[in-house]
């Protein structure tokens, strides 16, 4: 075996164990699932939640919007592909109206299925044995205390969503690594997306956690979600030893479509609920500045 494949095959099991350790966090720990702790308890709660909707911001515009800006330049120019129509844009428009749409379907098809509250998740608490995690929000709203872990704020389908693209997005990241021919730039490659992707897995898991996923369905999401950086190495190791180059602009579509739905969850989703719940607005920002800024110093570094 080359080294070179040896050096891939080493980031494909790397970066599926560490994803999988730091995504189990949360969801293994009862401290982030707790819903009727201390006021303390739902501060820092809050705070590591705004921790991570600067992380998604950070990974949205400074990460996944610039590498499928430049994919899809490149794909057009190879293509000869000349048009005064912003393309690109529409493509990611596309993605962002997909999961807009999609998600108002499936909230009209529940009201006319005759939901017992207008704003009930998607995902019901009671109907799966969480209905203790409801009553408990109750009992702490009746008290005259903000509740910062609302379940019925946070959307199951737009976590799922926020899975979906995350997901899509590091398919590409393994196929950057699997398709690379030197070890050098290889372990770049992946020590970059070890240290990103571990802190983007920990904030999907408090954003699961949080949206009254139960914890099977959890442990699925992290469990596919570690699956796919993995994925997309054997994908670029295959293309590597086959010597095939074709796909490219299906490759391309996928990653605008994915980059509007993280425009989508990141700025209709986390960060709105965030910024909309009362109390230490000015700490929120901070801790959002804050996941923004580690983010942007891994990107500047990498």
């Amino acid at each position: 075996m080359e080294y070179l494949l040896q050096v891939k095959i080493g980031a494909l099991v790397g970066l599926l164990l560490l994803t999988l350790f730091f995504g189990s966090i949360p969801a293994r720990v009862k401290w982030f699932r707790r819903t009727n702790g201390t006021e303390t308890h739902r501060t820092v709660l809050s705070l590591i939640s705004c921790f991570a909707g600067g992380v998604f911001l950070a990974a949205c515009l400074l990460d996944i919007i610039p590498d499928y800006l430049s994919d899809i330049s490149t794909e057009l120019d190879v293509r000869k592909v000349e048009t005064s129509f912003p393309l690109p844009e529409f493509i990611m428009a596309s993605g962002f109206f997909m999961v807009l749409i999609l998600e108002k379907m499936v909230l009209t098809c529940k009201d006319m299925g005759g939901a017992q509250e207008e704003r009930a998740p998607l995902i019901a608490d009671d109907r799966h044995g969480h209905g203790h995690g409801h009553r408990a929000s109750a009992d702490l709203e009746s008290s005259g205390h903000h509740v910062h872990v609302d379940f019925q704020a946070h959307s199951p389908f737009r976590s799922f969503m926020l899975f979906l693209s995350l997901s899509l997005h590091s398919v590409f990241e393994g196929l950057a690594i699997g398709l690379q021919n030197t070890d050098s730039k290889v372990l770049e490659i992946c020590i970059a997306i070890l240290v990103h992707k571990s802190i983007i897995v920990f904030s999907l898991s408090v954003k699961l956690v949080q949206s009254a996923v139960r914890p099977l369905w959890v442990a699925a999401y992290i469990g596919v979600f570690a699956l796919m950086s993995p994925l997309g190495i054997g994908i670029g190791i295959s293309v590597v030893e086959a010597q095939l180059a074709s796909g490219a602009l299906i490759q391309c579509v996928l990653e605008g479509l994915a980059a509007g739905t993280f425009i989508y969850i990141t700025f209709m989703e986390i960060l709105p609920h965030e910024l909309n719940s009362p109390g230490k607005q000015l700490l929120k920002v901070l801790f959002i500045l804050l996941g923004f800024s580690v983010m942007a110093a891994l990107t500047f570094i990498g």
